[in-house]
């Protein structure tokens, strides 16, 4: 029987071609993240050709909502003009790669400084990667410790990495984990090495694989702080995400806790690549001598110029609260619709900037087809968002987008309803 809610597919057949010649070009075509199966296969394109604003446009021609915003950067949204006139600005007039450093690496990390609690001083890079290996190694040359225990996600660097593949185990063994807003794991762990750890690494809001995003329980991040002054370790927020987008001095700001050292990326420069290690003094000054970080591309000030320009629209725009606010409605609808469908067991995402619907896991195991026909039924309908990465909404989302996207949300939830499973 035709199901009545069942939205027509797309036509991706340049996506496809492009993807067959891919993989003779790269290994699994695209890499990561981006690989097909980490979407729906055969229903969502692989190659983008152009973005603007809120919206992007496959090879094929298909426009979409991106509430994906190119995991996370995008935070104003694609093609900027004021952002990008002002890297346009920096090749034009000065140039960006030079054998010693342009000033205005000096002038982003003083309006960091003015922004974030910690960020006494600031170390540029290119990649959340490179900035949270960085962190931990100063942790460790700090301290003079070995063990970092993490919570989160934070790259694909040897010692953190999901996927073992190629990795040395020694890499990795003094690597320790514990979950999100359970305290008594990381309690446990210190107990168990009281003069072995020299760092703790972690998102301050909980953003798992496939699963809801948290915010932290009342006195989570509190304790995390009191147990590192306690054991004398050295406390890292990755606000790799959660940076200028949930507040503009990031969710230290936001819970009013404050870390040795942070992590940011992202969304600092709209898009640009760069990552930044700040924290205060006493512990960034191991970097002077004994802790060592250098690359050809780090102080490239293509991306400086891109982060100020981007800083400034934030805060003259009163972007974040704008996203806040659209997040706060769009939240308050979603729960409205997923509570229509009672026979689904989803959940909507408590972080307003960043909207997530999940289907959480049943005895009959057909979770999984119904997220799959969910998001198929949504990048049908031309809203792209990811079935297991939470989402993010930019400055140039409209009311207009937010308001088609909770409509297609009810109509793909109401193809489930009509389906036997």
């Amino acid at each position: 029987m035709t199901n009545k809610f069942d939205a027509p597919k797309l036509n991706l057949t340049k996506s496809m071609a492009e993807y067959a010649r891919g993989k003779n070009c790269t290994p699994g075509g695209v890499l990561g993240i981006r690989r097909p199966y980490n979407f729906v296969e055969g229903e969502y394109p692989i190659y983008f050709e152009k973005g603007q604003g809120g919206k992007v446009t496959d090879i094929d021609g298909n426009e979409y909502l991106d509430y994906l915003c190119a995991y996370g950067p995008i935070i104003i949204g694609y093609r900027e003009k004021e952002i990008d006139e002002a890297a346009i600005a920096q090749i034009r007039d000065k140039g960006f790669c030079f054998s010693l450093t342009q000033k205005i690496q000096n002038d982003l990390s003083e309006r960091l400084r003015g922004l974030i609690k910690c960020a006494e001083m600031s170390v540029f890079m290119k990649t959340g990667s490179d900035a949270t290996t960085l962190a931990t190694r100063v942790a460790r040359g700090y301290t003079g410790r070995s063990k970092i225990i993490r919570c989160g996600y934070h790259g694909w660097h040897d010692w953190c990495v999901e996927v073992k593949g190629g990795v040395l185990p020694k890499t990795y063994e003094d690597t320790l984990e514990f979950h999100y807003n359970h305290l008594e794991e990381l309690e446990d762990l210190l107990k168990k090495y009281p003069d072995d750890v020299a760092g703790i690494i972690m998102t301050p809001i909980g953003h798992p694989t496939a699963k809801q995003v948290e915010y932290p329980k009342p006195g989570f991040l509190e304790g995390v702080r009191a147990l590192a002054d306690k054991y004398g370790v050295v406390l890292i927020f990755d606000e790799i995400r959660s940076g200028f987008r949930v507040n503009i001095g990031g969710a230290q700001t936001l819970f009013n806790v404050t870390p040795d050292l942070s992590t940011f990326g992202k969304a600092l420069a709209n898009g640009y690549p760069i990552g930044a290690v700040v924290g205060k003094a006493q512990f960034m000054k191991k970097i002077e001598k004994e802790v060592f970080v250098s690359s050809t591309f780090f102080p490239n000030s293509i991306e400086y110029a891109a982060a100020l320009a981007t800083l400034n629209f934030l805060e003259k725009n009163n972007v974040i609260e704008n996203i806040k606010a659209k997040g706060e409605k769009f939240n308050a609808e979603l729960v409205k619709i997923l509570a229509k469908h009672p026979n689904t067991i989803t959940t909507a995402s408590p972080v307003p900037q960043m909207p997530y619907v999940i289907f959480e896991k049943t005895e009959d195991k057909t979770y999984k087809a119904k997220r799959n026909d969910f998001y198929t039924q949504l990048i049908r309908r031309k809203v792209f968002l990811q079935p297991y990465h939470h989402g993010y909404i930019c400055y140039r989302h409209s009311e207009e987008d937010l308001q088609y996207t909770l409509k297609c949300i009810d109509e793909a939830l109401s193809y489930i309803d009509e389906t036997k499973y």
